[in-house]
């Protein structure tokens, strides 16, 4: 500032000494708000992780209590089968938070003359508690964790949690205690009593945890497993510990230690869910090992703080503007120049190039830069509408070219072999899109484990309505083959559904076939469309054309099913027209009989072989003429059924 006017040393030093009181001020109220919400937010966020522990102990302890005492009844007296049989069934009917429990035996040890002895106790999908035996060949119980850890450990235990196929249905945890019988005078393990509680009550009770807007808890095993987590693919399949190792977030793996140790306490670190910046507040649970979270966003913790600092924020810009403005006030005279040569150029700026630059007779430093901005505001003005001219024009046709071409290609299968895992079958299909977007369409699918589904279309028009038409056909289909098992019933629900408010008029031609894996038999129906080619080992023939009306054009058509079998080794070809009638510069077409001929020259051939070798024959005919059409080509070959399906 050692050549500034006065003028500018003026506003300088009373902008920069009001900008730093009014900082100060800021930070002070700032800090001391912060450190007093911080404090109560602590003592919430413990409040509620407290809650969600007395919530869990008031389940979790009469569960205990219960297996316990049963525990100690059979090491009592001895009872008979029946009354043994009738305890884990009394349980679970009066419980409705014990989903099953049992009383296994050591082997030989409540009939010398049975092996295994466990009478179970269930909750069946109706409501009503249903009884079996446990054990068997296939069930060795003595070798499961639940036996295993209360008979090593000699207490009880909480298993680590597991997912109940074919009986509850949900996420498990058991509670096992063991109890013992004196034998030659010497206490020996007589068996194990069990609970099994499901723990969508505990998800459902964290879940719904609500703490400041978007708070959360979690709950961990005694092994870090999560078992509850907004995030719900980390439960049952992650630990802290391996989410931690991923991303290599040692103090989350330090925090998982603390956790699963039975500790306390309070940090500050970044949420799983969302990355925020969040207080974390974790305890134990009654469960031994498990442990209790509770996260709240930093962000709405200091909600208020951030609110006292605005306001003191704007009360501060409201009074330094005001001392701003009188400061301006009374070096008007000596800045006025350059404030109206500013003011234009700030209109100017906002976009107004025609505005009027103030006038200057003199020559000094202000007349040079008021017609310097004159002559950059010419400048500046013939240059933007020959930029927005371009720029309109090469975005327009970019834009669209680019949304069409991505929802034509992004929602095709690309992934070949597309069922590395099914050897009945080898299906490949190529899309070569024209220079202009079109709207050919194919797609395959498994309707279930016996039949398969695979179809190739082609919407009328181009550009990008013909691109969106086709991702609604594709979709339609799709959900339409998961309702209706047959081709003609497929297509004549597409076609009412596409025809329904088709006020373009536009429509689609379409070859639909379902095959059986088992036995080969193939139902098919067309639109429209090009009839297929079956390729045999003695010669490729087009399947016979029914000469139906396209899809969309006209409600309520009704579509023929026609059907074949084909034998291993019989590959069917689907196409587009855009392959037929494709053109080499003298406008000769690549036609029908060309295709055929090449076809039965490939009968020995694989799907993708096939797919391949016919896009290079027409690559090679058109001689690098210009693409008019998508070139769409879908080959299916059926490989039969696997020796070892056939032998069982």
């Amino acid at each position: 500032m050692k050549h500034a006017s006065l003028s500018v040393k003026i506003v300088a030093v009373v902008i920069g000494v009001s900008s730093l009181i009014l900082a100060l001020i800021l930070l002070n109220n700032y800090l001391a708000a912060r450190q007093l919400m911080v404090q109560q937010a602590e003592e919430h966020i413990r409040c509620r992780g407290r809650e969600v522990v007395l919530q869990l102990s008031n389940v979790i302890k009469p569960i205990e209590q219960s297996v316990k005492n049963i525990a100690l009844t059979l090491e009592g007296s001895p009872l008979s089968r029946d009354e043994i049989t009738a305890l884990p069934e009394r349980v679970v009917a009066n419980n409705p938070d014990v989903f099953a429990m049992a009383i296994a035996f050591e082997p030989y040890g409540f009939d010398a003359q049975q092996h295994y002895f466990a009478p179970y106790s269930y909750r069946s999908a109706k409501g009503d508690v249903q009884n079996t035996m446990l054990g068997g060949d296939d069930y060795r119980y003595f070798t499961m964790d639940w036996y295993l850890l209360p008979k090593e450990l000699h207490h009880p235990v909480w298993t680590e949690p597991y997912f109940d196929d074919g009986g509850g249905e949900a996420l498990m945890t058991t509670y096992a205690a063991p109890f013992y019988r004196l034998k030659d005078g010497v206490r020996t393990l007589a068996g194990v009593v069990t609970a099994d509680v499901s723990l969508d009550w505990l998800q459902k009770e964290v879940s719904s945890l609500k703490l400041y807007q978007h708070g959360y808890a979690l709950v961990l095993s005694r092994n870090g497993t999560y078992i509850s987590h907004p995030v719900t693919h980390y439960i049952y399949n992650e630990t802290i510990f391996s989410v931690a190792e991923a991303l290599g977030d040692q103090p989350l793996w330090n925090l998982g230690r603390a956790m699963i140790d039975g500790k306390s306490g309070f940090l500050e670190r970044n949420s799983l869910r969302d990355n925020v910046a969040s207080f974390v507040f974790y305890t134990p649970l009654p469960i031994d090992g498990w442990s209790v979270a509770v996260l709240a966003p930093l962000h709405e913790v200091l909600a208020d703080v951030y609110q006292l600092t605005r306001n003191t924020l704007l009360i501060g810009v409201a009074g330094f503007a005001l001392l701003a403005l009188a400061t301006l006030l009374s070096i008007r005279r000596v800045v006025r120049p350059i404030q109206d040569l500013s003011s234009a150029a700030l209109t100017i700026a906002g976009g107004d190039l025609d505005a009027e630059l103030p006038q200057f007779q003199s020559g000094d430093e202000i007349g040079q830069l008021a017609e310097s901005f004159r002559s950059m505001q010419s400048a500046l003005g013939h240059y933007i509408i020959d930029l927005k001219e371009t720029t309109a024009h090469n975005e327009r046709i970019d834009s669209e070219l680019r949304i069409a071409r991505d929802i034509q290609m992004g929602i095709l299968p690309k992934l070949f072999p597309a069922f590395p895992e099914h050897d009945e079958f080898e299906v490949f299909a190529s899309l070569q899109s024209a220079r202009e977007i079109g709207g050919d369409l194919y797609d395959f699918f498994f309707i279930d484990e016996r039949h398969f589904c695979f179809l190739v279309g082609d919407v009328s028009g181009k550009g990008v309505p013909a691109a969106l038409f086709m991702a609604v056909t594709k979709t339609l289909i799709k959900v339409v083959a998961e309702r209706e098992g047959q081709p003609h019933r497929i297509l004549e629900k597409v076609n009412n559904d596409l025809s329904e408010d088709n006020e373009s008029c536009m429509f689609v031609t379409l070859f639909l076939a379902i095959i059986n894996l088992e036995t080969g038999e193939v139902q098919y129906s067309n639109a429209g469309h090009p009839p297929p080619v079956l390729v045999t080992a003695e010669h490729a023939t087009p399947i016979a054309s029914t000469n139906e009306p396209v899809a969309g054009a006209f409600p309520q058509i009704h579509y023929t099913c026609g059907s074949m079998t084909m034998a291993p080794g019989e590959t069917l070809v689907l196409y587009t027209d855009g392959v037929t009638e494709a053109m080499d510069p003298e406008m000769q077409l690549y036609s029908d009989a060309r295709l055929i001929a090449l076809l039965n020259s490939l009968s020995r051939q694989s799907a993708s072989q096939i797919v391949q070798s016919v896009n290079s024959s027409v690559t090679e005919f058109v001689r690098g003429a210009e693409q008019s059409d998508d070139i769409t080509l879908l080959a299916f070959t059926y490989c039969g059924q696997p020796t070892e399906a056939k032998e069982s």
